[in-house]
């Protein structure tokens, strides 16, 4: 049986034999082996190498994945090992000491210095920890620069930060990310400005700078917030633009002139035309004054005033009035204070590029834009910007229509030709390649290997085999197919050199060869004695093959 199979078919045989014993080799030891699971991870290489250490001293079996940036362990012997690496301060790197700094503090035996110095370390701890817990922050170190303020001192040097960051991978943090770091430790100490605060990472790149006073500050802010307009100005052009002309084929760059001085005027407006009455006084006086004239005689000293003399006598009078008016005058007062940035002027020069036709020749040319074309762009571009045209702003947009390098190539590779059924044709020949690689296997699995595999089957169940390995067609293998047939009648006697000839003619291999022609007289001769068995025969080989 097994020679009948052939050499290909017992070495596939063989093949996925030793593929399922594999197989299963592979599941029991998967089976067998401990269950791993993550001890650490985002190690540096001193830390694992002290880790692996302390593994191999303790005689754990372990796993080093990731470069060595992860160690796996047994899940029994995770939380045993995570203890007692932490009585041994491993990993180090990432162990950062905060409050608990006081935990097991002698009060008594600590002079204030060692307080403050602990205290310094523990609020660098802490912000550390927490500035940790960002997205794509691996290991983070805060120094803080706490001045005392010396006796009898009226100046008071301000706290400085400064702040060193490892990013996972190759991260890196962003402007937004280092604003918020800044505030972050500006909140948590006392008297602490953000632009105090400096942050560099772990390549050496200054990420956001630090500042003596506010006005540098101040004046780096309005640079930056200067290159964020523009910048998203610029954006927003070619986004507008690019939706009807094509991507790639507009070019926007935008300049703003601001004013980077502050100032603070306080005006007073005095309107005398409207006024009001505040209060009113009126005063009326009348003075009477009345008067006599003596003449100077020596009757006059006399003890008896009667005795003689004349008296002369005038009288006056006077009447005065006053009015008194207050008025309130309409008083208009004014505290304008003008920051940083205030924006004097806009210019946008907008690039874009012209159109290609297809000529008479079949060619395509290049064609510049009409001056309507650009004008309908130009006025897209002023509503986008916000254009002003007046006394205190005089903003300018140029719009340009110029051919592009490489711009016919491109406008190739866009055509509708390119694109089948609304997709690229690129994306739908790798889907019908797929497709039909999926049904070539397909039709290889019905077509070839079941039919394989049902002929090996039935090889297995076949009659018996030559001397010369060849399959031989017995008496009982020949009558076999025809089971549910009428019985065969049996084959008649013969005697020696006619007993031969049907030996040779019962070897299949023999009759396909040397003898065919007494081979097909002989069985003209069955058939013509026998033909409903003959037929019955023929049909049940039909049947199996089909």
């Amino acid at each position: 049986m097994l020679k009948g199979l052939g050499p290909m078919r017992l070495a596939a045989i063989a093949g996925v034999g030793v593929s399922i014993l594999g197989f299963f080799i592979y599941l029991m030891s998967r089976v067998a082996a401990p269950q791993m699971e993550l001890l650490y991870g985002d190690l540096a290489l001193t830390d694992s190498k002290a880790i692996v250490e302390k593994l191999q001293a303790d005689k754990v079996p372990f796993e080093i994945r990731k470069d060595g940036t992860e160690i796996w362990v047994p899940k029994d012997k995770k939380n045993e090992m995570r203890v007692k690496l932490a009585e041994d301060a491993i990993p180090s790197e990432g162990r950062v000491a905060g409050f608990e700094l006081f935990d097991k503090e002698d009060a008594l035996g600590t002079s204030s210095f060692q307080q403050r110095i602990n205290y310094l370390r523990a609020m660098e701890g802490e912000l550390a920890r927490t500035i940790r817990s960002i997205d794509k922050v691996q290991a983070a170190r805060v120094n803080l620069v706490l001045p005392q303020r010396e006796a009898f001192s009226r100046e008071e040097t301000e706290p400085s930060a400064s702040v060193l960051l490892k990013m996972k991978g190759g991260a890196r943090l962003s402007h937004a990310q280092a604003v918020a770091i800044q505030n972050l430790i500006a909140a948590a100490v006392p008297k602490m400005k953000p632009s105090r605060v400096s942050i560099i990472d772990d390549k050496g790149t200054l990420v956001a700078k630090g500042f003596a006073n506010d006005q540098d500050y101040a004046a780096e802010t309005a640079q930056e917030m200067k290159l964020a307009n523009e910048n998203r100005l610029a954006r927003t052009i070619e986004d507008l633009l690019e939706r009807s002309l094509g991507p790639g084929r507009v070019r926007a760059e935008v300049t703003i002139d601001m004013d980077m001085s502050k100032a603070v005027t306080t005006e007073e407006l005095y309107d005398p035309d409207s006024k009001v009455v505040r209060s009113e006084v009126t005063n009326n006086e009348t003075d009477k004054n009345t008067e006599g004239e003596n003449p100077v005689s020596v009757t006059q000293n006399l003890p008896d005033p009667n005795a003689g003399g004349s008296s002369t006598k005038s009288a006056s009078s006077s009447v005065k009035n006053q009015d008194t008016v207050n008025y309130e005058i309409n008083k208009t007062t004014k505290n304008i204070v003008r920051e940083m940035g205030e924006i004097r002027k806009v210019s946008a020069a907008v690039l874009v590029d012209g159109i290609y036709e297809i000529g008479k020749d079949g060619k395509k040319h290049y064609r510049e834009r009409t001056p309507q074309e650009l004008a309908q762009i130009q006025a897209l571009v002023k509503s986008a910007i916000g254009y002003t045209n007046s006394d205190e702003r005089h903003d300018q947009v140029t719009v340009e229509s110029m051919q592009f390098a490489g711009g016919e190539e491109q406008y190739q590779a866009e055509e509708p030709g390119e694109f089948i059924f609304g997709m690229r044709r690129e994306f739908v020949e790798r889907v019908a390649s797929n497709l039909g690689l999926s049904v070539v296997a397909i039709l290889f699995l019905l077509l070839v290997l079941r039919p394989l595999i049902s002929r090996a089957i039935e090889s297995m169940q076949a009659g018996p085999v030559g001397p010369d390995g060849r399959r031989l067609l017995t008496a009982e293998g020949a009558m076999m197919p025809q089971l549910a047939g009428p019985a065969p009648l049996p084959a008649p006697a013969l005697g020696g050199e006619e007993e031969v000839i049907a030996d040779e003619l019962i070897d299949i291999d023999k009759v396909e060869g040397r003898v065919k022609a007494s081979s097909i007289r002989k069985i003209g001769e069955i058939v013509d004695k026998h033909p409903e068995e003959a037929l019955s025969i023929l049909r049940t080989w039909l049947y199996q093959e089909s």
